[in-house]
């Protein structure tokens, strides 16, 4: 790919392999052709919301086990699961453009940030919503590995159980998990590219940006702005270790633009094996499990495999970053 690819790219460092050789090129002609018709990024943003929350409806539909909803064909159960796993591919690559295009273009903005922060939550709520739902519907396979008998109340008793599942999933899973990744990969540009290089965000400021907003301010940015403020604190509760070193930064060099640039590399280097396993945490690995299991047809399996399996490789990349912030605060 040619330079202009590379400058729409936060950093070659924080891709994947597959985004950085098979998703990012294709999302960036996809930003070249919206730049041509001066699509906003906003735009391209709001239709991943809205594509990735639709394919919600097909995840719902049972698949070569149970067949669909409707007629239960097992054709049609492996077709709307293979159009669900289209439309949230589709919506993937829009909220991967609507960042290339906002870098191509220069427009971007506070709302933009939020706004591809809560997309991920408007495709997985529904979808997770559903997928209880179709577990209502179909939970031969797991009724018959764990031996429960199929009467009515078993089924509202494991209906519950798969509900709070896709609670803790979803809350502590998706949400905790992928904010946590987030703000890994911002950290890192912050320390690679400097503060204009990276979108690594703090509470205080978030606070002061809120409680500057007037009467006149749309009511919609003000819930965002409310809601990122919590955001970019479960962000920052996560991380002690890193907000100690920052502080003690700040303390030794006053600003952290007057940060000697040895630091700055000793951060990368140890940031970079990290950030390795960071992306782990991020969508594609996560979306390779959901279609897996949906075709499966055991999408209950989802919810436990994010608390447990991906549960402990948040630990393990929370644990590396920390334990390594530690070790460069205690030396300053």
């Amino acid at each position: 790919m040619n330079e202009k690819y590379y400058q729409t790219l936060k950093s070659a460092e924080t891709e994947d392999w597959l985004d950085l050789h098979v998703i990012r090129p294709f999302c960036y002609y996809c930003a070249v052709f919206f730049a041509k018709f001066d699509i906003h990024p906003n735009t391209v943003t709001i239709w991943s919301m809205i594509i990735g929350a639709a394919s919600a409806f097909f995840f719902a539909q049972g698949s070569f086990h149970y067949g669909d909803n409707f007629s239960g064909s097992p054709t049609w159960g492996v077709i709307y699961n293979v159009i669900a796993i289209i439309l949230l591919m589709w919506a993937d690559v829009l909220d991967c453009t609507d960042g290339q295009l906002a870098r191509m273009t220069g427009k971007k903005s506070r709302m933009g940030r939020i706004l591809d922060g809560v997309a991920g939550f408007a495709w997985f709520l529904p979808i997770y919503v559903l997928l209880v739902y179709r577990f209502y519907l179909h939970h031969d396979l797991e009724f018959d590995l764990l031996g429960i008998d199929k009467n009515e109340q078993n089924v509202l008793i494991a209906t519950a159980v798969v509900f709070v599942l896709g609670l803790i999933s979803g809350i502590a899973g998706l949400a905790g998990q992928q904010r946590l990744a987030d703000y890994y990969i911002q950290v890192h540009l912050f320390f690679l590219k400097g503060e204009k290089g990276s979108e690594l965000d703090n509470s205080a400021r978030q606070q002061e940006i809120y409680d500057q907003m007037t009467k006149d301010t749309p009511w919609v940015e003000r819930l965002f702005q409310k809601s990122y403020i919590g955001y970019t604190q479960k962000q920052e509760k996560a991380t002690p270790q890193f907000q100690r070193l920052m502080r003690k930064l700040r303390e030794k060099y006053g600003s952290i633009d007057n940060v000697p640039q040895s630091v700055r590399d000793e951060f990368r280097a140890k940031s970079l094996p990290v950030i390795k396993w960071n992306g782990l945490l991020t969508f594609n690995f996560r979306e390779f499990w959901l279609f897996l299991f949906c075709l499966l047809d055991v999408p209950a399996a989802l919810f436990v495999w994010e608390i447990v399996g991906m549960g402990l490789l948040y630990l393990y990349v929370n644990h590396r970053h920390e334990s390594f912030c530690k070790q460069m605060a205690d030396k300053l």
